[in-house]
Formats: structure tokens, sequence, C-alpha cells
């Protein structure tokens, strides 16, 4: 502030209480008697305030807060956090698991990872991947089912056949009724490692799996849903450090990940 500035700050606080607290002295002014009285406490006032946004500081910049669901905590982002912290040992990472919309502009998440039809509205957002299923089952199951063509998933027991993907991939043919039916991809996933059947997944949720043989995809036929993750965090966030540096691991994971992605995962619909 300039010297008026600040002249006419005291004048302003002197009003306000009725009483003066500086006096001129020289070309200087000094503290009256009420002024030294007063100025131990407000200037430990001011200590504290600055103590408490120091603090409030301190932990909005060390901890990284965000929320995902089940299936994308459970499949791609878990086996892959020891590694971001080890790259970030300054960042703890709180995660919230959970399929519940949250509100980012308010609350004190950080950010959210997110599959949904609609790009979220007033929030800063990243595109991370289509939701894209194809056809996988074990090893043992193909042994004795084959499957060499989307005729043959209809001759077969089908996880979860009522799914909506299965009338994306097959049509009307895709219309079931009977078999094991379970509401997560990590459910499902598991059910056919275990040889219940064939299910239509995600590769991006079942990488390690398929590069293990737990799982084979015998087609490249797939299903393109209008579903896409996307990462998302209040505008007002988007200058934090560890926001920036978890959207850019992220993103660099998912990518190194997918490799040359032949299921075209990382092509925004």
């Amino acid at each position: 502030m300039t010297q008026a500035g600040v002249s006419y700050q005291i004048k302003l606080l002197e009003e306000r209480l009725g009483a003066r607290l500086f006096v001129p002295a020289g070309r200087n002014r000094v503290l009256t008697p009420l002024g030294r009285r007063i100025a131990p406490r407000v200037s430990e006032a001011f200590a504290e305030l600055d103590a408490a946004f120091a603090l409030a500081r301190s932990e909005n910049e060390s901890v990284l807060t965000l929320t995902t669901s089940r299936t994308f905590a459970t499949n791609f982002l878990s086996s892959r956090l020891g590694a971001f912290q080890l790259a970030h040992p300054d960042l703890a990472v709180r995660l919230d698991v959970s399929d519940q919309l949250v509100d980012l502009e308010s609350g004190e998440i950080d950010i959210a990872i997110r599959g949904v039809r609609q790009e979220p509205e007033r929030l800063t957002r990243h595109f991370v991947a289509r939701q894209v299923f194809t056809p996988m089952a074990s090893p043992g199951f193909l042994a004795t089912h084959p499957i060499a063509s989307l005729a043959d998933l209809t001759r077969v027991p089908r996880i979860t056949p009522d799914d909506e993907w299965w009338d994306l991939l097959l049509g009307e043919a895709g219309a079931g009724t009977g078999g094991v039916r379970f509401d997560s991809q990590s459910l499902i996933g598991q059910a056919a490692i275990a040889g219940h059947g064939v299910a239509l997944l995600s590769p991006m949720m079942f990488i390690r799996e398929l590069d293990e043989g737990r799982l084979i995809a015998p087609l490249s036929d797939v299903a393109y849903d209008d579903r896409m993750f996307w990462l998302c965090h209040a505008p007002h966030k988007g200058g934090l450090r560890k926001v920036r540096v978890f959207r850019d691991w992220l993103l660099g994971e998912v990518r190194a990940a997918l490799g040359d992605d032949p299921h075209r995962v990382l092509e925004p619909a």
C-alpha cells in the first residue's frame, strides 16, 4: 500500500474504535498509550491467524483426496498407486472407493474419476478412457467352449447375460435371462477367471489378467458404450501442484498400460 493508503486505513480503524492509536512524531507515527497496550494482543492474534492458515495450506498441499468407483480402484488404480507414492513421497493419498457422486466444488475431495455418459458440468475435466467391452473367458472354459465368432457367444454360458452391453455387441441375439449375475466388473471378471462362463469385460480393467493368461479375449469384436472415464476437479483446484502431478501421472499410466490401444480405448466417442 502507499503511504496515503496506510494513513487512510489508520483513520478508518480509529474511527471504528473511537480512539487514537497513533500520533505524529516528526515524519513518522508512534503508538499512543492505548496502542501500546493492545499491540501485543493484536500481534498474537495475527500470529495465530497466520499459523492457522499455514496449517490449512500444509494439509491442503500435502494430502490428495480422490474418489473413484470400486471397479476402477480395484482393477486399475490400487496396484499402481504405490508407484505414484514413490515418485511423490511428499504427498499422502486418501482414496475414497464409492460409486456415490460427490460435490467437488464445496467438499474436501480433490479429484474424482468417474465413468459417466455426459461430460460433468461446472468442473474441470480430463478425458481418461472410453468404456469398451470385449468377450473374455478363462483358458479352461475356452478349451471346452470354443469361441470363434459372435454367433458362438449365443451358445455358451454367459455371465450376467442380461447386461445391456451384450445387446450392444450382439443386437437382438444378446438378450439373455439365465446365468449368474453380478453388479460390478470386478465380480464379473472374477467369475470369468473361475471358469463360470464368458463375460463382457473392459480390457483396460483386466490388463494384468490378460497378460498373465488368466483371461483370454478370443474375439476382436468390441461393444462401445457411451460412457467415458473422466478425471474431474473443481476449477479453483486446478492450480494446486498435487492435482496437476496426479492428473499427469494417471493419464500417463493409462497410455502406458494400453500400449498400442488395439480396442481404441483412448479414442473419445
